[in-house]
């Protein structure tokens, strides 16, 4: 049943009613522990449970961390019985016809009053996020317990931050989120990315040479803290999403030290103002990639009040390698734009965004096509429409039932391209934290044209087809095509265009040039399967890994070589040696210190749900 949360509080209450919450009650730090804590849950069966750290070192405020992290958990959040049931309610708004007659416009009077009801209101009276009031000097971010989330962090994060900003021109009201990294006890970073509208308004007081004022919320109700990562076109206030989402008006509060609006039932209120000519080094942090982004400078948040509830819990989200909490923040975002998608490409059936893509890596497009070569113009309009203009990687498919099976859709893949004629590489923007390019936030893109041929297109030509060798001799032949070739596993090993994955040890002189040559002009492997290498300390029997680190790792242009049926994959990392200047980020991994002091914090817990993340480490 869908429930309406004014705040935090109350959606707690309710995941513990649910079942969907557990609370830790240990003393636990929020230097690196609570990551690896939640970092476990997260990776548990379905997502696992929120977790409510009731007893952090340093600090009087309780951590939530994994709210989001489930199908039901994020149902739950957009009050809704299942996305698929907000997805409905949002194609029932676009796809409303306009009234035709009196009597017409007099039914749809009932539908009018109750959309305004969704508007941003008014809290009357003192806000509950008002409070305790920290000014000037008293306004201290170290009394937050901010986590330090990965070993090489630059420092604490918050990483659930809402914030408000409001346009020099327009006036309009933006809600973002993006990561602060506290620096002192009243500073810490804005990490504003160049194609974020609260870049865009940074940028206007930059240009005036004015001081801008920021506000920062942390800890609103879940509908709250979801709109404010949700990719609205540029104008739409957030609060407008989640007043629809959560079928009530958002009510918002005057700050009290800046002229800007915050909601009013949020557990933490951070003020403040940025100088749009100071900067400072920013970083590095655990990405939501799986790597650290690297530093660089970015503006810099002063801190001019702090203000709070009385018993505030102090709500963090923590990202990296996937699935973690972010996917199902990600895969509500894919439901509910999949309507207002399909309003500029009606062709659109739905759409998949596999999580090992990290989101902008790769998607995957059902469309029903209607003429020749439709796929290929879905294709160009989705790279130059909005945040799909990010996507890496774009698969076009026509059966959109392959969307729930993986394995069928890549089998289908598999068997129908045509390498010359269905593979589209080319050149445009990409996400800011793609570290594959050469350069930053520009580098190859491929497109996939899967779709089944119609009346006006070419026939795909027939597939090489050599004499196919067993896999236990195609792993010998590659194994023995050159020394620093360590392992290699084969998968969809009965399908003629097999997956064959090489873990090879490249050198200074044995670089990524080198392996490819080596397995692009063997005349023994030609015909025999799409081979990808992978560095030599991967798992190459984890399916998930391989992928996450192919849809990272790769340049469509520089890492992918084709000759006639043959395809070969780089999918190593890169660095000088192989003609790659941009530095290159490190996966992010736990220190072994903190690992086994977890597991003796979670061996000490009561609950049999933290013992058990202790047992699922240990047999990882």
């Amino acid at each position: 049943m869908a429930v309406n949360f004014r705040n935090l509080g109350e959606f707690i209450d309710e995941l513990e009613r649910q079942g969907e919450l557990v609370r830790f009650r240990g003393e636990v730090s929020c230097d690196l522990e609570i990551t690896e804590i939640t970092d476990r849950m997260s990776k548990s069966p379905g997502g696992g449970r929120a977790i409510l750290f009731e007893n952090v070192k340093g600090s009087r405020f309780p951590v939530l961390t994994n709210q989001f992290g489930s199908m039901k958990r994020i149902s739950m959040a957009l009050n809704s019985g299942s996305l698929s049931e907000l997805s409905d309610r949002i194609s029932s708004i676009i796809n409303m016809k306009p009234p035709q007659s009196f009597w017409e416009k007099l039914k749809m009077l009932p539908e009018l009053v109750k959309f305004s009801k969704f508007l941003p209101g008014k809290h009357r009276g003192k806000a509950p996020c008002h409070e305790v009031v920290l000014k000037g000097g008293d306004a201290d971010l170290t009394h937050i317990p901010v986590l330090k989330c990965w070993p090489q962090d630059g420092g604490p994060f918050v990483t659930l931050p809402l914030v408000f900003t409001k346009g020099l021109t327009d006036g309009r009201r933006n809600c973002g989120m993006y990561r602060m990294q506290v620096f002192d006890r009243n500073t810490t970073g804005m990490h504003w990315h160049i194609h974020k509208d609260g870049a865009h308004h940074f940028h206007e007081y930059r240009k005036a040479g004015k001081r801008m004022e920021v506000a920062v919320a942390i800890g609103a109700d879940p509908a709250v803290t979801y709109s404010a990562s949700a990719p609205l076109p540029r104008g739409i206030d957030e609060m407008l999403l989640a007043g629809f989402i959560r079928q009530g008006r958002v009510k918002m509060t005057k700050c009290l030290t800046v002229d800007l609006e915050v909601p009013a039932e949020a557990e933490f209120i951070i003020e403040g103002y940025v100088d749009p000519e100071e900067t400072r080094i920013e970083g590095p942090f655990g990405d939501h990639t799986g790597y650290y982004s690297l530093a660089d400078y970015y503006p810099v948040f002063h801190v001019t009040a702090v203000t709070h509830r009385k018993n505030a819990v102090y709500g963090a989200t923590v990202v990296g390698r996937p699935p973690m909490e972010d996917c199902y923040m990600a895969l509500a975002t894919e439901r509910i734009f999949l309507p207002m998608l399909k309003t500029i490409f009606p062709e659109i059936k739905d759409y998949w965004l596999p999580w090992e893509g990290v989101f902008h890596n790769i998607a995957v497009v059902a469309v029903d096509k209607e003429f020749p070569h439709h796929a290929t113009r879905v294709m160009n309009g989705l790279w130059g429409s909005g945040q799909m203009s990010f996507a890496k990687m774009l698969l076009l498919i026509d059966d959109e039932e392959l969307l729930k099976n993986p394995i069928r859709l890549m089998e289908t893949v598999l068997e129908r391209i045509d390498f010359n004629s269905d593979i589209v590489i080319t050149t445009g923007v990409l996400d800011v934290l793609d570290h594959s390019a050469d350069k930053p936030l520009y580098g190859g893109k491929m497109g996939i044209d899967a779709t089944e041929r119609i009346a006006g297109e070419v026939e795909r030509a027939e597939p090489f087809m050599a004499k196919r060798m067993g896999n236990d001799e195609l792993i010998e032949r590659v194994m023995g095509l050159e020394e620093n070739v360590q392992d290699v596993k084969i998968y969809f090993e009965n399908i003629q265009r097999r997956i064959v994955c090489s873990a090879i040890k490249k050198t200074r002189v044995k670089n990524s040039k080198y392996f490819m040559e080596k397995f692009t002009k063997s005349r023994l492997l030609r015909g025999q399967g799409i081979f990808v290498l992978f560095d030599h300390d991967m798992d190459i029997c984890d399916g998930s890994l391989l992928l996450w680190k192919a849809f990272n790792n790769v340049d469509p242009i520089r890492d992918i070589v084709k000759e006639g049926d043959r395809v070969v994959v780089d999918a190593t990392r890169k660095g000088k040696a192989d003609g790659h200047s941009r530095e290159w980020p490190e996966d992010i991994v736990m220190s072994e210190s903190v690992v086994h002091r977890v597991n003796e914090l979670l061996e000490a817990e009561e609950s049999e749900v933290l013992k058990g993340l202790a047992k699922n480490d240990q047999g990882k």
